[in-house]
């Protein structure tokens, strides 16, 4: 078969399936409609007929059944509807003609968002990018092939492979496999202009990305990717995958992602409904420390109140506590505190009340010995519970309310204190660190150098259940996670995990290499993998970036797509620096881009950037560590909030001042930047005052 005869075949076959689609969309919106009534019928009927239901609840309880069971009906519809409306746009990107071992004519097989038949039990006419059939297409050119399928492995050889872009139902282009499809098909993906938001990879998963992506044999993936490598786009599709999967276990609510802030939870928040699946729930580290410290504290600095400090007022020798409290050291040290902390945390003595008595000795005995294995602070309770329990069933009558409250009383009295900051502050005295400031509750301030250790503290001296709940979770920006930080994460989760980052966007002023530590962590059960490629940039900033990165890691390989140089300026005043920016926008032009930022380095130089623009009367958005959604247009914010976002055009504003995370800031602009980078100067002693 000749391309004009192929072509014609695939405008056919995309002119049969879009008929089919808005005929299933026809269908949906009767069921709809007929579904709504139904609902309506059934209030109806419980509203006129309530008083005369049956007294034991029957009637009502399958009333309200019914009810339930078709809003879960509709909902179904609702999202189907979604789906078949996507499909609308785009039925399918690729093909795969494949002639399994044995047989004399290939089967054709198109791939799209999601699968898509006629009817229920049917063929499908598009396979969903997820199912194991879609594994030819992602991981084969022409030739042998093969695909795990429930039955077992099927052999065959592929005959013709094809990726096409339709939009809006019209095809733009086809490739073929034999003409190096990959790096075309991302060179015209990532040659037009950004979209506001990540965009979703199904067209052009790459084979390593597709195995990470459809791995369900090892219950942690530890992924170290360069910048643009796809790390973030790579975990989201993964997650799509396990709930196509595992359908039946595992569902969006399972699914948890920590993420760096609300703006980039913002910004990756449409992928999975755009692979079919509902959202997943998503927090930052910061904030969860913050919720749990709150009996201790009533605040908690976040990461950026130390980013800030560390690049306004340099101070070695406090970033040098900073990181020893974050070490594996220091996680000894606990072990090591906790260890003679029971003899100064207890002052045992005989307790006595209405006729319920233990002598200190027995008191010491069940402590030491019948509970020794339950945590510290929680120890006590399991005592009074237990001789509460020995007492009521001796008198055989249960105490009451006001008599348990006060055995409750004495038994907590025991303990010389219960208050975590207290104790955490005789950890510093035994480890020789400064103590926290000696203030009742309210006025406490937790740095943020003492919020890990401390919580890891807490949670070994009164334990913490791990998150059944959670059966996934996904951890972005690793490499600015503490060994304290993963200790914690052990204690509360246990679930498989996708854990991801990049160890030279570091936030620290020297990169770890989380890699190495996880699996002291985790175990064995961890899988190292590497992604060596970048996708997102021109070589031009790919090899400027490479550049600026001294340490071995750089991307070993970049897609060959070119575009403008790189622009280093250096400016007297901050003026004449946004004069520039300005000229060289592309945002309101005819063949403008989508999304451009200014990055700064502090909070401070970001906001001053931002409101000389406004006073400009320049269309800007602003990005603090407050801020929740990502615009389109231009941004101004911080190179620590740009981080896992991209931009058509960066313009990287920076002094030479001593700012220790100057190198690391630098790398990550540059990393945004999908078409073109600006790197300007302002030269301090020339600033305008």
């Amino acid at each position: 078969m000749d391309s004009m005869e192929r072509n014609t075949q695939v405008t056919d076959f995309l002119r049969e399936i879009t008929e089919k689609l808005n005929k299933k969309l026809e269908t949906i919106e009767a069921s709809l409609v007929e579904g709504q009534k139904d609902i309506e019928r059934m209030h109806d009927y419980y509203w006129e007929n309530y008083t005369e239901m049956d007294q034991y609840g029957y009637e009502n309880y399958d009333n309200q059944q019914a009810l339930l069971g078709q809003v879960n009906a509709n909902q179904e519809l609702i999202l189907l509807r979604r789906r078949i409306r996507k499909m609308q746009k785009s039925p399918f990107f690729g093909r795969v003609d494949f002639c399994y071992e044995g047989e004399e004519d290939p089967e054709t097989f198109y791939i799209g968002i999601a699968n898509f038949a006629e009817r229920a039990g049917m063929t499908p006419l598009i396979y969903d990018w997820r199912a194991p059939v879609s594994e030819l297409f992602y991981d084969y050119d022409r030739g042998p092939a093969s695909y795990q399928a429930p039955a077992g492995v099927m052999e065959g050889e592929i005959t013709s492979k094809w990726q096409y872009k339709i939009r809006n139902g019209r095809l733009i282009y086809a490739f073929e496999s034999d003409t190096k499809i990959d790096d075309e098909i991302l060179k015209e993906e990532l040659g037009t202009n950004g979209d506001v938001k990540l965009k979703n990879i199904v067209r052009t998963i790459q084979k390593e990305q597709n195995a990470i992506i459809r791995n369900t044999r090892d219950k942690i993936l530890a992924i170290q990717g360069v910048a643009g490598s796809g790390k973030t786009s790579v975990a989201l599709h993964r997650i799509a995958y396990l709930l196509y999967h595992d359908r039946e276990n595992l569902t969006s609510s399972d699914v948890l992602i920590l993420s760096p802030n609300s703006v980039f939870a913002d910004y990756i928040s449409h992928i999975l409904p755009e692979l079919g699946e509902e959202p997943v729930q998503e927090m930052s580290f910061d904030l969860f420390t913050y919720r749990e410290l709150k009996d201790t504290a009533p605040d908690c600095e976040d990461r950026y109140h130390q980013l800030e400090r560390m690049m306004k007022f340099p101070d070695k020798e406090r970033e040098e506590r900073y990181q020893q409290k974050q070490s594996e050291e220091m996680a000894g040290q606990i072990e090591g505190f906790l260890a003679i902390l029971e003899d100064s945390l207890l002052n045992f003595r005989d307790i006595e009340y209405k006729g319920l008595k233990k002598t200190e000795s027995e008191l010491i005995q069940l402590f030491y010995f019948k509970f020794q294995n339950i945590p510290l602070l929680a120890r006590m309770d399991a005592v009074r519970e237990y001789v509460t329990d020995e007492y009521e069933t001796l008198r055989g009558r249960e105490l009451s309310e006001e008599e348990a409250e006060v055995v409750c009383q004495k038994f907590a009295s025991l303990y010389v204190t219960t208050d975590i900051y207290q104790i955490y502050n005789w950890l510093m005295e035994f480890a020789g660190y400064p103590a926290l400031p000696d203030v009742p509750y309210e006025r406490r301030l937790i740095e943020y150098e003492d919020a890990a250790p401390m919580l890891y503290l807490k949670y070994r001296l009164l334990g913490k259940g791990a998150h059944k709940r959670i059966k996934h979770l996904v951890i972005d920006e690793m490499q600015d996670y503490s060994y304290m930080q993963y200790l914690i994460l052990a204690e509360l989760f246990s679930c498989s995990m996708t854990i991801l980052g990049d160890r030279f966007q570091t936030m620290d002023h020297a990169s770890q290499d989380v890699m190495q530590f996880l699996p002291r962590i985790f175990g064995k059960k961890v899988r190292k993998i590497y992604l060596n490629k970048s996708y997102r940039n021109t070589l031009e900033i790919s090899r400027y970036a490479a550049e600026l990165q001294t340490a071995a890691g750089a991307p070993e390989q970049f897609l060959a797509r070119h575009g403008k140089e790189v622009a280093e300026s250096a400016f007297s005043s901050v003026d004449d620096l946004l004069d520039q920016v300005v000229k060289q926008l592309r945002l309101q032009k005819d063949d403008g881009y989508e999304t451009a930022a200014v990055l700064a380095m502090t909070e401070d130089e970001a906001h001053d950037i931002y409101m000389l623009l406004k006073n400009r009367s320049v269309s800007v958005s602003y990005i603090d560590r407050d801020s929740t959604s990502f615009h389109p247009g231009l941004t101004v914010t911080t190179f620590y909030l740009a981080k896992g976002l991209e931009f058509d055009q960066v313009f990287t504003v920076y002094e030479e001042n001593g700012n220790p995370l100057l190198p690391q800031a630098r790398y990550i602009c540059a990393t945004r930047a999908l078409h073109e980078l600006y790197m300007y100067r302002l030269e301090p002693e020339k600033r305008d005052r």
